[in-house]
């Protein structure tokens, strides 16, 4: 099969190559306290840095999840609330989430076709968290280029942001915000089961203030075995050792973002001149890495029958629009011959 689903989604065909290299060197039945694991572990952090493009202060972590680092935030960086800025399900998730654990959460939600402007006049806390999804993998939304770096000068709050399906496929404007978290199986090409956290020396500062050390997940507790290059828990070796691999492999980030905004302007021009209707009109906010079709209930159901006949793999609908559309994965791992059988199978749809 070949799939566009959004995650997990396609891993880089390389990743059996370095799953038997992995197996064959013995690492992964190394201890996480020895030598070989840390030195493994220095070299994933030093490359990812390199290839995203990381500023040298901010710091890297991995945990299990996308998912986890809802909970690392709100146990180790809130102070008086948070500020939840999203267009979709995900973004909504994470607010409930943060609500359950703190009970101090406010949202500024956004129809997926609005423009994200957050009101001029709005005064927060300085302890106030604002959190950002960057890219809604629910309903092919993302927050402009320019809306992160303009938070970044009208507010000092810190500034936690959702990457999941955009980081490691395009460019993030990391000093715009203080925290970034993402999981491996979209963007990054590899297995489910990682997440990647990247923070800012003023979240460093902020969990130092906040002093949280009582959850094997706590970030100081994350962060003093880090520095180490050690990890607070029995970690996922084998995630980290192929994503080490597969940030030695992929070309600097600007020339992957380049690509990935080729091919989904490529999509977006495809899908409008077959007659697709778009599930985000508003081109500002339409996503990169993931591009959301809108339809009806039958036709959605008829396009992933007959594309699974063909071997394809399509992204289901999400909430509100899980039954009235199909989303399509646009991330590097992904390649042009594959998606050219996903737009011929498209074109022959159209006219049926």
């Amino acid at each position: 099969m070949i799939t566009f689903y959004p995650g997990p989604s396609k891993v880089y065909p390389q990743v059996g190559q370095y799953l038997q290299e992995a197996f064959e060197s013995g690492l992964i039945s190394a201890n996480h306290r020895s030598g070989e694991f840390m030195q493994m572990l220095e070299n994933t952090i030093s490359d990812l840095k390199f290839k995203l493009n990381v500023p040298a202060d901010y710091e890297v972590y991995f945990v299990s999840s996308a998912t986890e680092c809802w909970e690392i935030i709100a146990q180790s960086l809130m102070i008086d609330s948070s500020l939840h800025v999203f267009t979709g399900a995900f973004g909504e998730k994470w607010m409930e989430y943060t609500h359950r654990i703190s009970h101090r959460t406010s949202e500024a939600s956004f129809d997926y076709n609005a423009d994200l402007i957050l009101d001029k006049s709005a005064i927060f806390s300085k302890n106030e968290i604002i959190c950002v999804t960057h890219n809604e993998t629910s309903n092919g939304t993302k927050v402009p280029d320019a809306f992160l770096p303009e938070l970044r000068q009208k507010f000092e709050n810190l500034i936690a942001v959702d990457a999941t399906s955009s980081m490691a496929g395009v460019v993030l404007p990391w000093e715009a915000a203080d925290l970034w978290y993402a999981s491996v199986q979209k963007c990054f090409g590899l297995p489910a089961g990682m997440g990647v956290m990247i923070i800012s020396p003023n979240a460093v500062e902020r969990a130092l203030q906040v002093g949280e050390h009582k959850h094997y997940n706590s970030l100081l507790f994350m962060r003093e075995n880090f520095l180490k290059f050690q990890t607070p828990y029995t970690p996922n070796t084998l995630g980290i050792y192929l994503l080490g691999k597969v940030m030695q492999q992929v070309p600097p980030i600007a020339e992957v973002d380049s690509l990935t905004r080729q091919r989904a302007a490529g999509w977006y021009a495809f899908l409008a001149e077959h007659h697709y209707e778009l599930l985000v009109k508003n081109d500002p906010v339409r996503s990169d890495t993931v591009i959301a079709v809108r339809d009806t209930k039958e036709r959605i159901a008829e396009l992933k029958h007959f594309a699974k006949a063909e071997g394809i793999t399509l992204g289901n609908g999400y909430g509100k629009e899980k039954e009235v559309s199909f989303r399509i994965a646009n991330f590097p791992a992904i390649s042009q011959d594959e998606i050219e059988i996903l737009q011929n199978f498209l074109a022959k749809m159209s006219s049926r």
